[in-house]
């Protein structure tokens, strides 16, 4: 019994540290214009237009099933809103690697009117981190999903971490 609390205290307390340093991360980074939608309160939906604002790399890697990739760097709302749903009101969740980058594009789309527009909290790496599937650029489901690169990796819990390695000065030569 003695083992069994300190077990839950240690499992409590790691789940709460790892919870609160996201959270940080993402005060710190985010203006938190756009609400945050959960990873279980998106898995429960049925109708509801997921944009994936992570580059090409990243989404052919790896992607929630039925996202629409429109990329950050090359995002053009003007491109992409003919994937848009004409209904304003209709729910749209976009999503990156822990929600950063999606903040931003979501925010654009606020501006031209779309009502519901949520950021998925934890990204990508959340959903995986949460037992939910990802596909592949095939719609087949796999583990790897990219993680940007070594630093972000430490945010993916489960799965398989792909990124670009950063080439030694030998390497470069």
């Amino acid at each position: 019994m003695k083992y069994t609390i300190y077990i839950l205290t240690f499992l409590s307390i790691t789940f709460a540290n790892g919870q609160t340093a996201l959270d940080s991360l993402l005060q710190k980074e985010n203006k938190e214009s756009i609400p945050y939608i959960t990873v279980s309160e998106l898995a429960q939906k049925k109708n509801v237009v997921l944009l994936d604002s992570r580059e090409t790399i990243e989404f052919e890697t790896s992607h929630i099933q039925n996202a629409i990739c429109v990329g950050y760097d090359k995002f053009k709302l003007k491109k992409i809103k003919k994937l848009l749903p004409k209904d304003k009101n209709e729910p749209i969740v976009v999503y990156c690697s822990l929600g950063i980058r999606s903040e931003d594009v979501a925010e654009k789309l606020k501006k031209v009117g779309y009502k519901n527009v949520y950021n998925l909290y934890g990204g990508i790496f959340e959903w995986k981190n949460q037992d939910q599937l990802v596909v592949d650029n095939k719609g087949k489901t796999t583990e790897n999903v990219h993680t940007f690169n070594e630093d972000w990796s430490v945010w993916l819990k489960k799965g398989v971490k792909i990124y670009e390695k950063k080439k030694s000065k030998k390497e470069k030569q």
